[in-house]
């Protein structure tokens, strides 16, 4: 049950956290979704820290692990909003833009949690 909460807590510190940033006002020229697409990258980074101190350190608490990685990170991180706007890009002709997002998200995502766990360690 204490796990559940920690996911809980976390994901509605995270959730709205991901709100706050999706609300800030970025020039966006070609209707690249520059705020979920940093917000990805940004969820990446922290949770390939998290992932490499978690393997630094074998004393850090489980249940801080799934508040910071599930809860935070999963709260804070949305395919789903991704999926949506590539869908949408793609719906709008707007092709190239959607190819960029969809492969700069995939790419710089898993650069950036290799990233995050260079800095750990």
């Amino acid at each position: 049950m204490l796990e559940c909460l920690a996911v809980g807590l976390g994901g509605f510190i995270g959730s709205v956290c991901r709100y706050l940033v999706g609300k800030i006002p970025l020039k966006n020229p070609a209707a690249f979704p520059v705020n979920t697409f940093l917000i990805n990258i940004g969820g990446a980074f922290v949770i390939g820290c998290l992932a490499a101190a978690a393997a630094k350190n074998i004393h850090i608490n489980d249940k801080l692990m799934l508040f910071l990685k599930v809860g935070i990170c999963g709260g804070f991180t949305t395919f789903s909003t991704f999926s949506l706007e590539a869908a949408e890009l793609m719906k709008s002709g707007a092709i190239p833009a959607a190819l960029l997002y969809i492969v700069l998200s995939a790419v710089l995502g898993i650069l950036a949690v290799f990233a995050g766990q260079y800095v750990i360690r």
